[in-house]
């Protein structure tokens, strides 16, 4: 169990970015998180790796150098904007001299037919940052809107026509990128192959000494198929390459494409990022990314983030009097308002530094990481036998030791001709240079890299968009879930149900009382004014529509139903300043003006704004005391909702003199709205249901060993009820403390205590964006691998520090989905389940691949070696295996790292992070197999000829003899395949007939190999078989089956193979001593 030490500033919400452990170990491969893994720890790995093809075998990794020169470019595209900026000031103070300011660009020049402004023009304002130029040039804001042919109220016309001649004039919102690299690129990064390019100059060398000696008839064939068989692995390397890399490149495509509100034609709507226009009026909210330059039209207590474009980490409040003026690229930290966009694309500064830095760096994933350790350690005792192999052959060689198949000997000092003697030697160089291609499994950090681009392909339409690469596989070692309760569990689809207004419960809660004329006033402003909502009556008259959050448009739906008049509430009331509903405080407040009264309105979670309550309004219009009576049943009456999973929301408002009200665009942002003696108006109980098979979902997760938690901002009552209909509570006697507790509980606790408690939490009710990341803090303390879901600007933190941050794609704001791992676009639960089913099988299908691997390595490594020292010769030639190399590496890849998961995988508990890759299971099933086929196919090269009845003459005898070895092999690896399927399962053809790419590379693999064997001899070194030795290699091939099934029935111990070999060595010291 992991520990760790602890933050200074807890309640901040620090993040810890580094894992003690990880950065102590002397392992360099020993990298459990790459989230926020420093750059020295992931340079140390690189260093570490044995590596054959840096290129290729980076190509998918963090590209470190690219990450520091993107910083560079980065700084100085900002200094670059700063600068143009500074230029601006200085001109205008000099125009401002000669008093020619008046002579700037104006209205009359009209530089585009159908605007009468220009892009320059436009572009200048924003970057200007000037607001005497807007007004006295532009006429402000309306002034430039009336130019761009936009009403601010609602938006652009928006047809087609008017989109098309936007975009003519002033561009599109997208930026050009940078080409994926090209096919030819990734043939060319597959030449780098240090042993591909000895095996070439061999070959190349080999052809001119064959032709030399033999002829051009004959001597072409040795060097010539080493070539061809070069070219081939390349080629096919560079496809599957080419084919990740589209994959990758769609995607990064999917990711940049945001989904932003607009208003045109008088109603809100949602369009693409890129289909955004100059004139646009786009309503901002806290955590929305700004999508284009332009300039503030309302707004209230409106902060933006501007870090991303400046460099400096400073908020900075958007008022029109002093900074109307937003940037493309930045977030909203807080408030509200609307923005005229006045430049879209390259024309922004965001959309400039986009274009420039906008090829994507990549990223590695802990297994990747281990795989290479893994790949490094086979690789270095490979090259080692390969060394070997070369020295015993050369020196056999030229001591006369080699024999002809004639038997006659190879080499003859002083009479050997130099030709034939190099001849000799670049063949056993060749040999010796193809173990090593056999040996050093290059292949195997990249079957991460192709399972996870099959993975996440899949996963799309499983709805989750993956960010971070590492989060698909993580999400495999996952052991508690932290999720949200509205959207994610229950559908976000809310109606009021219930209503207490007046003082009492109203029936249905439509229902309106005639002598409450006042009351309903109120309330109907209260829910106008008081909400990020909006309503929008077509023209041509039918239903409304309405737009916002689904707690939102549930009010204003009722609202409706109320007699309100969203649109003529709002034209006749001021809004003078307003509180934004915050997470923290669960409340938001607006003050309205309407002719000389001014009305403080709050609405928020019933029993805090209750609780602020002194008078309610009674069915009368009479504010009436809130004595303890009347607030014991207002409590009871919250409660009682909550407990039928309802969501308790209050209503309330209070008068405000006047005279109390702030002057001025700057003292209203700061002034705090009055929140203490309110009059309570109405309190609703809102149902959202809980998702359909949401109950299946959490069971599921239980079964496999994951905890699902509900961490909600509802009350204790409401997210208890919830709980147990969800199965997250199995029972009334669950929901006690500490498995139901509230956030101000448990943020109270002290460090160690919250670490205890937080193993026992099922349900955090009434809790604060920190309080969950508290939790999550204190659950990772625990050693758990904790998977968090969150929507809000306020849970990005939360999601950053979780090992996986899952945002959601339909309520989650810009801010929480780019802090996030991966998105979950129905934002339903279900959906998150099957992300850990396809982490769990990323993990599986590359233990399945190494096994496959690793008997290939085993297998040809010792037949190679035993041959070679005992007889100067090898079995399988080069040719060969390069093509056992590309069945193994490429085609093996593919038809076992494209496994879909299984529900056998969430049978599982979670696979520990430190966990061994080569589990027991794996050992025992590849030692068998490959103990059976280095036995099988030694007693062939040895004792082949007597056991086959070879009696053809010795030559022809060797060929068939070697012949037979390299298809027994070939087809021993085939059928192993499906063994490699189901490592841990006795039917190892579950599911195949599924999975038609794993069958078309078994087919593939098959036809190839009887073209290899019957048809490109001469290439080869092989001789065509008859049916009879056919039918052997089959039964050879065959056998692995059955041979497989019994070593199942072998009990492996739990503790891992070389943690009993450490213990063993131990203990013998020990006796020794």
């Amino acid at each position: 169990m992991s520990s760790f030490k602890g933050r200074s500033d807890v309640e901040s919400g620090s993040s810890n970015s580094g894992e003690p452990e990880e950065e102590e170990s002397s392992n360099p491969f020993a990298i459990l998180r790459t989230k926020h893994a420093s750059v020295d720890r992931l340079r140390r790995w690189r260093q570490a790796a044995l590596v054959l093809n840096a290129s290729r075998r980076f190509r998918y990794t963090l590209d470190l150098k690219k990450e520091e020169e993107k910083k560079e470019a980065l700084k100085k595209i900002r200094a670059h904007a700063q600068a143009i900026r500074a230029a601006y000031r200085f001109k205008e103070a000099g125009d401002r001299l000669r008093g020619s300011l008046g002579s700037g660009p104006s209205r009359a020049e009209a530089p585009n037919g159908d605007f009468p402004v220009g892009q320059e023009q436009l572009a200048a304002l924003v970057k200007d940052r000037n607001v005497d130029s807007l007004e006295e040039q532009y006429g402000g804001v309306k002034g430039v809107a009336d130019m761009l042919q936009t009403n601010l109220e609602k938006g652009i016309i928006g047809d087609d026509s008017d989109l098309l001649k936007r975009r003519n004039t002033y561009g599109s919102n997208t930026y050009p990128q940078k080409p994926g690299r090209s096919f030819w690129r990734f043939l060319w990064e597959a030449w780098q192959d240090l042993t591909l390019i000895i095996l070439m100059i061999a070959a190349v060398a080999s052809l001119v000494l064959g032709i030399k000696t033999e002829g051009i008839k004959e001597g072409w064939y040795d060097g010539g198929s080493i070539a061809f068989a070069v070219l081939l692995v390349i080629v096919v390397t560079a496809i599957s390459d080419y084919r990740q890399s589209l994959q990758f490149q769609n995607l990064n495509k999917e990711k940049r494409n945001i989904q932003v509100e607009v208003v045109r034609g008088g109603r809100r709507i949602e369009v693409s990022i890129y289909d955004i226009v100059v004139g646009d009026v786009i309503p901002l909210n806290i955590g929305d990314q700004v999508p284009a330059d332009g300039i503030l039209i309302s707004g209230h207590s409106l902060a933006i983030d501007e870090s991303s474009m400046t460099g400096e980490s400073k908020i900075v409040q958007k008022q029109h009097a002093k900074d109307p003026f937003l940037m493309s690229g930045c977030k909203v930290a807080d408030g509200h308002g609307t923005m005229l966009v006045t430049s879209v694309g390259v024309n922004t500064e965001w959309g400039l530094l986009m274009a420039s830095i906008s090829e994507d760096n990549g990223e590695e994933t802990p297994l990747q990481v281990r795989l290479n350790g893994v790949a490094t350690l086979i690789g270095i005792v490979g090259l080692s036998i390969a060394f070997a192999v070369l020295i015993v052959l050369l020196a056999r060689y030229f001591t006369g030791h080699t024999k002809n198949p004639d038997g006659s000997r190879q080499f003859i000092a002083g009479q050997t001709k130099v030709g034939r003697a190099v001849d000799g030697a670049i063949k056993i160089v060749t040999i010796a240079v193809t173990i090593v291609v056999v040996a050093v499994p290059e292949g195997l950090p990249l079957a991460v890299t192709l399972t996870l681009a099959y993975s996440m392909r899949k996963m799309m339409a499983d709805k989750a968009l993956v960010r971070r690469l590492s989060a698909c596989e993580t999400m495999g070692s996952a052991t508690t879930i932290c999720s949200d309760k509205t959207g994610t569990l229950t559908i976000n689809q809310m109606t009021i149900v219930e209503a207490y207004v007046g003082g009492k419960k109203t029936d249905p809660p439509e229902k309106k009382s005639e002598s409450s004329s006042m009351l309903y006033s109120l309330l109907v402003e209260g829910i106008a004014l008081n909400s990020n909502g909006s309503v929008y009556v077509p023209e041509s008259g039918g239903e409304e529509e309405v737009t916002g959050s689904p707690t939102e448009k549930a009010i204003l739906n009722w609202g409706i139903k109320l007699g309100m008049n969203f649109e003529a509430i709002r034209k006749e009331c001021a809004i003078l300043h307003v509180f934004p509903f915050s997470s923290d405080k669960k409340r938001g407040g607006v003050a309205g003006q309407r002719d000389s009264q001014v009305y403080i309105h709050w609405k928020g979670a019933a029993e805090i704004v209750l609780a602020s309550c002194t008078q309610y309004m009674d069915e009368h219009d009479q504010t009436v005391l809130l004595d303890e009576d009347k607030m014991t049943y207002f409590k009871r009456a919250i409660e009682d909702m909550a407990s039928r999973s309802l969501r308790c929301v209050a209503i309330a408002y209070r008068s405000c003199e006047p005279e109390n009200v702030p002057d001025g665009e700057e003292q209203l942002s700061k002034w705090a709205l009055p929140e203490d003696d309110l009059v309570l108006l109405a309190i609703v109980g809102l149902k959202d249901p809980c998702r359909p098979g949401v109950r299946d979902a959490v069971r599921l997760c239980q079964k496999a060993g994951v905890k699902v938690r509900m961490v909600t901002g509802d009350n204790v009552q409401t997210a208890r009820a919830i709980a147990l209909e969800c199965g997250i509570l199995g029972s009334d006697s669950d929901a006690t403390e500490p498995n139901l507790i509230e956030g101000k509980a448990f943020r109270a606790l002290t460090d160690a205590q919250r670490e205890e408690i937080a193993e026992k939490i099922s349900v955090m009710g009434r809790s604060s964006p920190n309080d969950k990341l508290l939790l999550v803090q204190a659950l990772r303390k625990r050693g758990h691998v904790v998977a968090v879901t969150g929507d809000g600007t306020n849970d990005a933190p939360a999601l950053h520090e979780a090992d996986i941050g899952l945002a959601m794609g339909i309520q989650g704001t810009e801010v929480a989905k780019e802090s996030s791992d991966i998105i979950i676009l129905d934002d339903n639960f279900a959906s998150v389940v099957k992300v850990v089913r396809w982490g769990r099988s990323v993990y599986a299908n590359i233990q399945k691949f190494i096994q496959f691997q690793l008997t290939v390595n085993v297998a040809a490594l010792i037949i190679n070696v035993v041959a070679a020292i005992s007889s100067g010769d090898v079995p399988l030639n080069a040719v060969q295996l390069l093509w056992v190399n590309l069945i193994m590496d490429t085609l093996g890849a593919l038809a076992l790292a494209t496994e879909p998961p299984t529900d056998h995988l969430m049978d599982r508990t979670p696979v520990g992070r430190s966990e061994p890759l080569i589990t027991n299971i794996m050992w025992r099933n590849l030692l068998i197999q490959a103990f059976y086929q280095v036995t099988v196919l030694l007693v062939l090269n040895f004792r082949g000829r007597s056991l086959l009845h070879l009696n053809h003459s010795h030559v022809e005898a060797i060929k068939v003899k070697n012949t037979l070895i390299f298809n027994a092999f070939v087809l021993c690896q085939v059928f192993n395949e499906f063994n490699a399927r189901k490592p841990d399962e006795k039917n190892i053809f579950k599911g195949v007939n599924k999975n038609y790419l794993f069958i078309g590379i078994i087919g593939i693999t098959l036809v190839l190999q009887v073209i290899i064997i019957e048809f490109l001899g001469k290439f080869t070194s092989t001789v065509r078989l008859n049916w009879k030795y056919w039918i052997i290699s089959i039964i050879i091939g065959v056998i692995s089956w059955p041979l497989a099934l019994l070593g199942k029935f072998i009990p492996v111990p739990e503790t891992p193979f070389h943690v009993l070999i450490i213990r063993m060595f131990r203990k013998r010291r020990a006796g020794r001593s």
